[in-house]
């Protein structure tokens, strides 16, 4: 009964046919949050989620300090890091609203919902939302919000999902950027390390997933 009312809500019993345009900005949306492209040059920097996020300028007469300024503390620092967290997101929400218009997010439901089901009991729905918080934490998260908000994922895949997230943080990221400060003392190949968090990820997922399943209720 209970996984009928999870098909019900994620629409994997959905016949809907699958749209050529939904599968070319799945595709493109794919690609655009992977990062593969962030250190390419000329036209494809275009598909870059880093690129097109941009950057801010710099001050007048102080080329190390962006509009924030140097210096700052407390609430009002937090408030202007915060605040500079928002283009980021909302180029995410935009992008993922237009995928989802074209039926791409139908498209990565029917094709992923067999990997991911059975990897981590998640539908094929939040493929884009994986892809995005291994590369940026907030907008992995504003977009999960978006997929619970509008139905597409249950209130325990919600928290499987977030389990997964937050366990290594937008793990390439800050892998290639943090962690190449230490590339050259590590005695293994760098892949390596970036394989052994992203299994611990999925491995605290499903540790998540067997607590949910084993305690949780949904009078609970």
């Amino acid at each position: 009964m209970e996984e009928k009312n999870i098909q019900k809500v994620t629409g994997e019993n959905s016949k809907e046919r699958i749209s050529i345009a939904g599968v070319i900005t799945l595709l493109l949306a794919i690609v655009i949050f992977s990062g593969f492209l962030n250190n390419a040059h000329g036209w494809s920097t275009a598909f870059d989620f880093v690129t097109l996020s941009g950057k801010f300028g710099t001050m007048k007469n102080a080329a190390t300090a962006t509009f924030m300024g140097a210096g700052g503390s407390g609430a009002r620092e937090g408030f202007l890091l915060a605040f500079s967290l928002v283009p980021g997101i909302m180029l995410a929400m935009g992008i993922v609203s237009v995928v989802e218009h074209t039926g791409g997010l139908k498209v990565a439901q029917r094709l992923l919902t067999p990997l991911l089901r059975p990897l981590m009991g998640l539908p094929g729905c939040v493929s884009l939302a994986l892809i995005t918080s291994l590369q940026s934490t907030d907008a992995g998260a504003g977009m999960t919000k978006n997929l619970f908000d509008e139905g597409l994922i249950t209130e325990k895949e919600r928290a499987i999902f977030v389990q997964f997230q937050f366990s290594g943080c937008a793990v390439i990221n800050n892998y290639l950027t943090l962690g190449s400060m230490v590339f050259a003392s590590v005695l293994v190949p760098i892949v390596i390390p970036l394989a052994l968090v992203l299994f611990l990820k999925v491995f605290a997922a499903n540790v998540t997933r067997l607590i949910i399943n084993k305690f949780y209720t949904e009078e609970a």
